[in-house]
């Protein structure tokens, strides 16, 4: 728009208003779909969560750099133990002990309300249907079925199962002139967070020992065999969002190949 008018000699709020109207008459722009009021609140709970995800682990990444400083190292240990296992390392240092401690008890916090939204997001997730329909594909949990049901929000909107992938950034760049083609990477457009959850998917699909196997993840294996791992995670993402799409369209689950149940 700004680099429409900006071609016009004087520059009035008429003039401006004139401009605008042409540019909608003559179809350069299109409608934009409004989130609903339901999927606006979804995704606060979802960016909340990762929010407090990201602050907490930002702490557990800074406490083990620190600590490595003085020779501490807090090693391979899960969420629960973390704090338990911070303390014994400074129980003989009290003024490490003295700093690092204030730094546990935010990390503690932390931790306590991001069960809490956790918890909430499984309660929706239980009682939604379209969610539990998005569920039985493979690689696809709560998190990235409710993602993904706040960002589509009404499947109506793409006209094809296709455009799903091209509209979150998963599909390839493509310059095109006379006899000059270029292909590039990823477009990367749309919604990040969406993107994040069908990489994330993927990865889960591909690599996950206790993934059941699939005619997708047969597809995805021997992606991968003939481009290598990373341009296949990506194409299981852009496959995985057309799936859905269609399950969610048609109401019906993921359908298992006899091939791949019988293998399983």
């Amino acid at each position: 728009m700004h680099a429409a008018l900006s071609a016009r000699i004087n520059k009035t709020d008429r003039n401006d208003a004139m401009g605008i109207a042409q540019m909608m008459r003559v179809g350069l722009f299109k409608p934009v779909h409004v989130k609903t009021p339901a999927s606006q609140q979804r995704r606060l709970l979802l960016t909340s969560r990762k929010l407090l995800q990201r602050k907490a682990y930002d702490i557990e990444s800074d406490l083990r750099g620190q600590l490595r400083n003085f020779g501490l190292k807090v090693g391979v240990v899960g969420a629960a133990g973390f704090e338990q296992r911070v303390r014994d390392l400074v129980l003989d240092l009290p003024f490490v002990a003295a700093v690092v401690l204030p730094l546990l008890e935010a990390r503690s916090a932390l931790r306590t309300q991001l069960a809490k939204l956790h918890k909430m997001l499984l309660d929706q997730v239980r009682t939604d249907p379209v969610c539990r329909r998005l569920m039985t594909a493979p690689g696809v949990g709560p998190v990235v079925a409710l993602t993904y049901r706040t960002c589509v929000d009404n499947p109506a909107r793409f006209g094809r199962s296709q455009c799903v992938g091209a509209h979150y950034g998963l599909t390839l760049r493509l310059y095109q002139s006379g006899e000059t083609m270029r292909v590039g990477r990823v477009s990367k457009c749309g919604d990040t967070m969406m993107r994040a959850a069908l990489y994330e998917a993927a990865l889960v699909l591909l690599t996950g020992p206790r993934v059941r196997l699939s005619s997708l993840k047969v597809w995805g294996l021997a992606v991968a065999k003939r481009r290598g791992m990373q341009k296949a995670l990506v194409a299981v993402a852009r496959k995985l969002a057309i799936v859905l799409h269609r399950m969610w369209r048609d109401e019906k689950d993921f359908r298992w190949s006899a091939g791949a149940a019988a293998a399983a």
